[in-house]
């Protein structure tokens, strides 16, 4: 069985406060991209098979394969239910450390995945329990719809915004953001206009006057070329741009379709008006 795991961009993100635990609370609005990766996952009937095997020829990151957030989502699911050995195979194509939040989409629908292969008949809040362990995004996409995260992103609830009229471009600059360190370097800041009641109204000169991301300021003078990624995407003409997460990805909402070779040799991904992630 084959899925192709999505990304997401965030429409405007605060961070309202830091928690006792460490983490920090956040407001920002999930939004489904069609930039996937792809996850296969077969039943593995060779005797003394082992209960997970993991093929992924196009990673470029050594990480042990118990750290793994594919193999943390199989795990946390074998604990519960009977799951027969499975191979695994992975084509990473979403940046990594991009604020796409590609890794937790492909934990989230390895989860999906099996539920469906093996029929284990998990509801939906099981699934949104078992992804929000993993990640603070992770939740998100078992729905995989347009929804207001609040918490450390894993509280969520749906939001009407509708973006299928644009093109989303997306430029990813080739630099790896610390999620980390990003939220060390921002300013908590709390009562102000929710981002909701901004994004509902699905006007884009109202995102472009007030819907902002809290880690654009840090991030943008640590790495100016994201700054300027941003820049060139309203000279170009978006009606709304932004950084997605803590970075380093940048995109753009156009009415007309944008040209996508000014920017090599980065990494772009356009999904066109009416295209869904599915």
């Amino acid at each position: 069985m084959l899925f192709f795991p999505n990304c997401k961009i965030n429409l405007g993100l605060y961070v309202t406060e830091k928690r006792l635990d460490g983490f920090h609370n956040i407001e920002t609005v999930f939004y489904p991209v069609n930039w996937t990766d792809a996850l296969e996952v077969l039943e593995n009937k060779s005797p003394g098979a082992p209960a997970f095997e993991l093929s992924w020829p196009n990673q470029n990151v050594e990480i042990p394969l118990e750290n793994q957030l594919l193999y943390k989502a199989w795990k946390q699911l074998s604990v519960i239910r009977k799951i027969p050995p499975v191979s695994v195979h992975f084509l990473k194509a979403i940046p990594l450390g991009a604020g796409l939040g590609g890794g937790s989409s492909d934990a989230a629908n390895m989860i999906q995945l099996l539920d469906r292969k093996f029929n284990l008949g998990l509801t939906v809040n099981e699934k949104r329990s078992m992804a929000s362990n993993l990640g603070s995004d992770c939740a998100f996409f078992i729905e995989n719809t347009a929804q207001v995260a609040k918490g450390r992103g894993e509280l969520l609830s749906p939001c009407k915004v509708n973006l299928s009229a644009y093109y989303v471009l997306l430029v990813y600059p080739n630099i790896h953001c610390d999620t980390a360190l990003a939220y060390k370097t921002v300013q908590p800041q709390a009562g102000r206009k929710s981002i909701q009641s901004i994004v509902e109204q699905n006007d884009l000169s109202i995102w472009k006057k007030e819907l902002v991301n809290d880690f654009e300021k840090s991030v943008f003078e640590k790495f100016p070329v994201i700054g300027n990624l941003k820049q060139q995407l309203y000279e170009m003409g978006a009606l709304y741009a932004s950084m997605s997460g803590s970075g380093s990805t940048v995109y753009g909402l156009f009415s007309s379709k944008p040209d996508t070779d000014v920017f090599q040799p980065f990494q772009t991904h356009l999904q066109e008006p009416a295209e869904t992630i599915f």
